[in-house]
């Protein structure tokens, strides 16, 4: 272990769900994530924002060991999931991750995306994981849907179906990318509701986005990515009241709008 890792651990935040020290990941010569910090605690919604490129996809598939860490630590509630000796299948388990493009299984009908994780990762019967699953798709607004396939779903419910999916788990935590940009103007409303209520019902959620009026209403805590680093971080009010230049000019503001 590194002088620089052994640091990190040490500086680990073992109440939070989720603890990022130092982490460093980068493609060829291009440094994404340069010594990010980050917490995320029981029942906490964070948002990160930031520029294309500033780190907050590749900063989600770096949690869910989507992507090879150069240094740093990831805990999951203080466990070191960057350990290379750790299952990683083990630690995504333990995650829920909704991507951009929805992701279903188009072969599969609603109920069998669903499920397939309960029965194959969890192991769990099928009865109890088709109960489980009918009971989410009921509580996502997609009852009565369950035999349908993906392609005979709208761009909303399809991204519904992919929440319930990440859901149906009972994650530790809730990794959401920019879950509305592949989705119709009309159709964000409803994506966003539904958040809005997996957030009120105390899911611990990590969610990049652009929507600053979702982050305004749902968001305990709004980080701001940065050169590879969280660069200001605060409850939702900064986005109306800047502390940084960068972020000021991330959101359009004009400099006498940034708090000295």
């Amino acid at each position: 272990m590194t002088d620089r890792v052994s640091d990190a651990v040490e500086g680990l935040d073992p109440t939070a769900v989720l603890s990022v020290r130092g982490l460093r990941l980068g493609f060829g010569q291009y440094l994404v994530l340069d010594g990010l910090d980050l917490d995320v605690r029981e029942h906490e919604c964070v948002v990160l924002l930031g520029a294309s490129g500033s780190g907050k996809s590749t900063l989600l598939r770096a949690i869910d060991l989507l992507e090879e860490v150069e240094d740093g630590v990831i805990a999951l509630r203080g466990e070191d999931v960057t350990d290379p000796r750790v299952n990683a299948d083990r630690v995504r388990a333990r995650l829920g991750l909704v991507f951009q493009a929805f992701n279903l299984f188009g072969h599969l009908t609603v109920l069998d995306n669903l499920t397939l994780a309960p029965r194959l990762v969890h192991g769990q019967d099928r009865d109890t994981a088709e109960a489980a699953a009918l009971a989410m798709l009921e509580r996502v607004g997609l009852a009565g849907r369950e035999r349908a396939y993906p392609e005979q779903l709208s761009g909303g419910q399809q991204q519904r179906a992919a929440i319930a999916r990440a859901l149906v788990t009972s994650p530790d935590l809730l990794l959401l990318d920019e879950v509305t940009s592949a989705l119709d103007p009309a159709l964000v409303g409803e994506v966003l509701d539904l958040l809005a209520e997996v957030r009120a019902a105390g899911t611990t959620m990590l969610v990049a986005t652009h929507e600053l009026g979702f982050a305004r209403r749902v968001a305990d805590r709004v980080c701001f990515l940065h050169e590879g680093r969280v660069w200001e971080s605060g409850p939702p009010s900064i986005i109306d009241t800047p502390t940084t230049a960068e972020l000021a000019a991330f959101l359009g503001s004009p400099p006498d709008r940034v708090r000295g």
